[in-house]
């Protein structure tokens, strides 16, 4: 893949991570539009979309990052643990569900664990839908490493937001993040096709 193409992907999450957090910002940060609208304050205004789209441009960054880190670690698991690198990865996903859902659960205070287990059920089945369109459009090899990236990575790349105390930001990165990481991995052999 040349370095044209390498740019394209970048902008193109940059600005799905940035809209889609400033779109996201207005149903889950109401409270703080609310605030500069009554009265109208302009400049305030100016200053809260700069602050989300920004805030999604970061989000977008740590995506990449870790979409980056994903392919170098998958052909590293390939080398390293060869026909065991499919278990291995079914291990880890099977892991980090179960960790979004006890683990969260331990750490909060007299919380319901069902919202636990409905996000950690929620990011599954997105996951083994993006995971089901890769492996349709390329080959069936890719459906664990598809579901490997949109559970897993997506999930480390979450855990900054998980230790914030408001759930609004929770919500903004892990669908920033998502919709990310589905994108990427969705036009990764869309690229590589047209290099070919």
């Amino acid at each position: 893949m040349n370095s044209r193409k390498w740019v394209r992907l970048f902008l193109s999450t940059l600005l799905i991570g940035g809209g889609l957090t400033l779109v996201l910002s207005f149903v889950f940060k109401q409270q703080s539009y609310a605030d500069v609208l009554q009265p109208f304050q302009f400049v305030e205004l100016i200053g809260l979309i700069l602050f989300f789209s920004g805030m999604g441009f970061i989000f977008s960054v740590i995506s990449q990052m870790g979409f980056f880190a994903y392919l170098t670690v998958n052909q590293f698991g390939k080398g390293m643990f060869r026909s065991l690198w499919t278990p291995v990865q079914w291990f880890l996903i099977a892991f980090t569900i179960f960790d979004l859902i006890y683990f969260r659960y331990q750490a909060a205070d007299d919380a319901s664990i069902w919202p636990f287990i409905l996000t950690a059920l929620v990011l599954l089945g997105l996951s083994l839908i993006v995971a089901y369109v890769k492996a349709k459009e390329t080959k069936p090899q890719a459906f664990v490493p598809a579901l490997f990236f949109m559970v897993v990575v997506t999930t480390v790349e979450w855990v900054p937001a998980l230790r914030a105390d408001s759930s609004d930001y929770v919500w903004l990165m892990v669908i920033s993040l998502f919709a990310c990481n589905a994108y990427q991995l969705l036009l990764l052999h869309r690229l590589n096709k047209q290099e070919a």
